[in-house]
């Protein structure tokens, strides 16, 4: 006999790892569980059966899908050859819809997927998509047929200037680029010269790397945006050509976008920065004097 130290009485002696009760020598017992769940004779529990999981797996593999199709990354099949040599048409892309979430925006030289701004697909066809296609653009393993998007590569941003004469390369705030990505025997912009135009903020201006095949913002400057594509239209950043396998590379910004003194921003931004602390110090030097003068009489 123990004694139970709460009450000072005695009583039966306890044993730390007694169950509360044992689901083997319950009254429905291991045979009244129909999901053959419960703990077996030997304490050891019986695992679920597989057909009964399926369903649920499925369910969270498709949850899971549809919150990576719609934050994190979309598949995209290309249509087109507007954009070879760097993509073929029937080539799928990853596109990072993540960072647009926190507020960033295209950068020049992207690859970006977005959605018509207004008329630049008008006359295009639909084509009518079966079960399965519909089933996996739902879960984001393909683009949606009903969406109306296309695929270029960022130019210009927002506050840049960007022209191309005919035989001349394309330029970005007076910088000319080297474009090793246009399609080989194509020339920047012989087909159509544009320019020079300055982007408006929160636009930017596209084109394609197959530069007399690609109905871009040259060829789309009488509809409503000018030829310009809203920020807010741009679904995200192609990072990836995920399939065939044999084509798999990724798609980083070409190195002619990172030469000194594209960014006219950055340029502008000393002498604006050296004009703002130069003000104050001017007015300040012109009060001490006339104050000295005023002393002086």
């Amino acid at each position: 006999m123990a004694v139970d130290a709460r009450s000072g009485h005695e009583g039966p002696e306890e044993r730390p790892d007694r169950l509360a009760e044992s689901p083997a020598n319950s009254p429905a017992g291991p045979e009244g569980d129909p999901d053959g769940d419960r703990p077996g004779a030997d304490g050891v529990p019986k695992q679920r059966s597989f057909w009964k999981e399926l369903p649920l797996l499925i369910g969270i593999a498709l949850v899971l899908a549809l919150l990576i199709k719609t934050f994190l990354v979309q598949a995209f099949s290309i249509p087109s050859d507007s954009m070879q040599d760097t993509l073929q048409r029937g080539d799928r892309v990853l596109v990072d819809k993540l960072t647009p979430w926190f507020g960033g925006e295209p950068e020049r030289g992207e690859v970006v997927v977005f959605h018509d701004p207004g008329g630049w697909l008008d006359g295009q066809p639909t084509p009518e998509p079966n079960v399965v296609q519909n089933f996996l653009s739902f879960i984001g393993l393909m683009p949606s047929s009903e969406e109306k998007d296309l695929i270029k590569r960022t130019i210009a941003v927002g506050g840049d200037t960007v022209e191309c004469k005919r035989g001349g390369p394309v330029k970005v705030n007076g910088k000319a680029l080297d474009e090793p990505y246009i399609y080989p025997g194509g020339t920047p912009c012989d087909d159509m010269p544009f320019g020079p135009l300055k982007v408006p903020e929160g636009k930017i201006w596209v084109m394609g790397d197959n530069r007399q095949n690609s109905q871009d913002s040259r060829y789309n400057q009488e509809l409503a945006n000018g030829g310009f594509v809203p920020v807010e239209k741009v679904v995200g950043r192609a990072v990836v050509v995920a399939w065939p396998i044999n084509r798999w590379a990724t798609l980083s910004v070409p190195e002619t976008f990172d030469q000194p003194g594209l960014n006219a921003a950055a340029a502008v931004a000393p002498g604006a920065i050296g004009l703002a602390g130069a003000v104050p110090i001017a007015i300040w030097r012109r009060r001490t004097r006339q104050g000295r003068a005023a002393a002086g009489r």
